[in-house]
């Protein structure tokens, strides 16, 4: 069974969308409802660890850009 490869959060967000679109639309079978909203669950899942990786590369960017705390040593 070949991995299947894990969309761009907006591609997620896109299908996931669509996902909940025809969820709320109705007219769908028991199973049908049961496979989307599975489907659902992993589209919200790989956005949440998308958005999960960019705030950790925004908190390390931004301990980057903060100033050492000043010391009482004397660099020289």
């Amino acid at each position: 069974m070949a991995e299947e490869k894990t969309p761009s959060y907006e591609k997620a967000r896109e299908e996931l969308t669509e996902v909940v679109r025809r969820l709320e639309a109705g007219g769908l079978t028991l199973e049908q409802s049961i496979e989307l909203w599975e489907r659902g669950e992993k589209l919200a899942a790989i956005c949440e660890n998308w958005l999960q990786g960019a705030r950790v590369k925004l908190a390390a960017a931004m301990a980057e850009r903060r100033p050492e705390p000043a010391s009482d040593e004397a660099p020289f």
